[in-house]
């Protein structure tokens, strides 16, 4: 039997850098760094990420049949000095922030990546698999496409900025990609959209989601203020911006003084209270992304003629807006790449590497081949319990009947447990291999696990993890959502009226209104970002819910990610019980063990470590 091709993607040295590793086209492994360094976000090297994706697959890197890297940073220099010339001299001080960082690294990638692959395998550079590099936009279609369950789709990628790219749009037949058109920088949704969350206060690259959570509390007031002075909006979804309002072709921030003028007021500072204007703002801000990526996926069925739809690039996230392309777009099937940022540009661009470098086939059969996202690391009973043994923990040691049981017959107490299971998920979202869980049908799960775990804004909602065979007894949704990037409605049955004075209140003050009989997942808006929770993907997880409905008649759990404010989702057993003993978790199980709070030997009551996370 021959032996597979191995190829190794990267994506580095922007934002959330990751390694993925394919064998034969079929992903082996994938994960971001910052779960590894602790850093949210890491933009370093993948050195931990590479070597989970080599250990996973037993290989040593000189193994490898090539490394590729997801973008061409020629070519992106290429458009930073464009960009500079053009706006000259207004952009002198961005330049001369930008350029040594260039000169030094960034512009001599090749040499750089070389030198780090050969420090990781302690070789030389010489002893390397050949290095590839792939554009950043067709590393995106290619994560979308190539492991989407499609033999052919329209793929639209959509994101701040990769060389030149903002938007993109493509059709995949087989094994090949072909580009079709792209909307170039300045002109970018994904930058609007971050110059808004900059605006209301937010972290750029890492704040969106919470502009989304937002939105429902908030009235669109400012829709036809953006659409006239801010964004030229075409029929066909195209669009401008009009850049005199902008400042991150020339400055250091997102936003400028003429911005400003336009909202009445400079951008609030961050973590100072949200007033109702940020909240109407968010609200606008999403209706106009809404009706943007809408024209867009009406275009591309119209120019493509194809009945599915792939997505992919950081505003793929938006799964507000994913809901409404499923629910109310021209395409019969809508399938979202799971790490839909640049992380998962490492994997699309090991299937630009297979595919088109190697001539590699792609076996399609009607399923998606991300196995559920399930692609980080692992720990067997002698790990975990070493990792344990370092803080003196006690646990019990169950099998999987009685610990499923236990675990179902706690959340019907409202406790809130840390359920750490399985490899770890690749992506943003934690879809029950490191999440932390709870009881849909309590009133107080949402602000008791935004408050006293979470430790963050009391606004941000919560998802539902469904039995994936349920999902439309509880959401107007027929589809699977495996990847928690499909916004719906809650059934219209299970909602609860406001009432006359519930229904004049405003923005923050609606949160504590009872929406629905699960309402620690229900939006102010009566939605839910759901996760259907599938047999073959996660039979634990799938395993604990039908315990509980066993239990409740109620097929759904909340999920949210096994972290606090500012950390990224936790990767090892040490992680877990550190953030377990730092917050009000009341039980974690990782794997088969199964550890109370109350049995835990003292912890220091020291919050300094809150000060290890930038907030984001």
């Amino acid at each position: 039997m021959a032996r597979p091709t191995y190829i190794l993607g990267i994506s580095a040295y922007y934002h959330d850098s990751a390694a993925a590793l394919l064998a034969d086209g079929e992903i082996v492994a994938a994960a971001q760094e910052e779960r590894f360094s602790r850093k949210k976000h890491d933009a370093k090297f993948p050195a931990s990420a590479v070597r989970h994706c080599l250990e996973e697959a037993c290989l040593g890197l000189t193994d490898l049949d090539n490394v590729i890297f997801y973008d061409k940073p020629l070519v992106k220099f290429e458009r930073l000095l464009e960009t500079y010339l053009s706006y000259a001299p207004k952009g002198i001080r961005s330049f001369l922030a930008a350029m040594p960082v260039w000169l030094k690294e960034k512009l001599y990638l090749r040499t750089t990546l070389k030198n780090e692959l050969a420090e990781l395998a302690n070789c030389s550079t010489s002893e390397l698999p050949k290095l590839l590099f792939a554009e950043h936009h067709q590393s995106h279609a290619a994560s979308a496409f190539f492991f989407s369950p499609f033999e052919r789709a329209a793929i639209l990628c959509l994101d701040g900025v990769g060389e030149w790219a903002t938007t993109s749009v493509w059709r995949g037949v087989g094994n090949r990609l072909t580009p079709m058109w792209e909307i170039d920088f300045p002109h970018s949704l994904g930058l609007l959209y971050s110059a808004f969350t900059y605006y209301t206060g937010f972290r750029v690259n890492s704040g969106e989601y919470k502009l989304m959570g937002l939105a429902p509390y908030g009235e669109p007031k400012y829709v036809d203020l953006i659409l006239d002075e801010l964004l030229d909006l075409k029929d066909d979804g195209t669009f401008r911006l009009d850049m005199q309002y902008f400042n991150y072709c020339t400055g250091l921030t997102m936003t400028n003084k003429k911005f400003d003028q336009l909202f009445s007021g400079p951008p609030r500072k961050p973590e100072t209270a949200l007033s109702q204007k940020e909240m109407d703002i968010a609200a606008s801000i999403q209706k106009v992304t809404e009706e943007v990526v809408l024209r867009l996926a009406n275009t591309v069925a119209r120019e493509t003629g194809e009945q599915n739809l792939c997505l992919a690039g950081g505003v793929a996230l938006n799964c507000v807006a994913n809901g409404r392309i499923q629910r109310e777009g021209p395409f019969e099937q809508v399938w979202i790449q799971p790490a839909a940022g640049d992380a998962g540009g490492a994997l699309g661009a090991a299937a630009i590497a297979w595919h088109d470098y190697h001539s590699g086939e792609r076996q399609v059969n009607g399923k998606d081949r991300m196995a559920g996202a399930y692609l980080g690391p692992s720990f067997d009973a002698s790990q975990i319990s070493d990792q344990l043994g370092h803080f003196g923990a006690r646990y019990q040691q169950l099998d999987d009947e009685t610990l499923i049981e236990q675990i179902a017959a706690y959340l019907t107490e409202e406790k809130v447990i840390g359920w750490f299971r399985g490899r770890m998920e690749f992506g943003p979202r934690a879809l029950g291999g490191r999440s932390i869980i709870g009881d849909p049908r309590s009133a107080k799960m949402q602000s008791a696990m935004n408050l006293k775990i979470k430790y963050r804004e009391s606004f941000r909602p919560f998802a539902p993890s469904v039995l994936a065979e349920r999902v439309s007894d509880y959401f107007e949704q027929t589809e699977p959502s495996p990847y928690m990037l499909i916004v719906a409605p809650v059934k219209e049955s299970l909602r609860i009226p406001m009432n006359e004075r519930q229904e004049k209140l405003f923005g923050i003050d609606k949160l504590n209104i009872k929406r629905s009989e699960l309402p620690a997942i229900t939006h102010v808006d009566y939605s839910a970002r759901i996760q259907t929770v599938h047999a073959d993907t996660n039979p634990a997880y799938h395993r604990l819910l039908r315990a509980f409905e066993a239990r409740t008649g109620c097929g759904v759990l909340v999920n949210t990610s096994f972290n606090v404010r500012g950390e990224p989702i936790v990767c090892t057993p040490e992680d877990a019980y550190r953030c377990f003993m730092r917050t009000e978790m009341d039980y974690l199980v990782i794997e088969n063990f199964l550890l109370d709070k109350s049995d835990q030997p003292d912890w220091e009551k020291d919050d300094s470590w809150q000060d290890e996370f930038e907030l984001d």
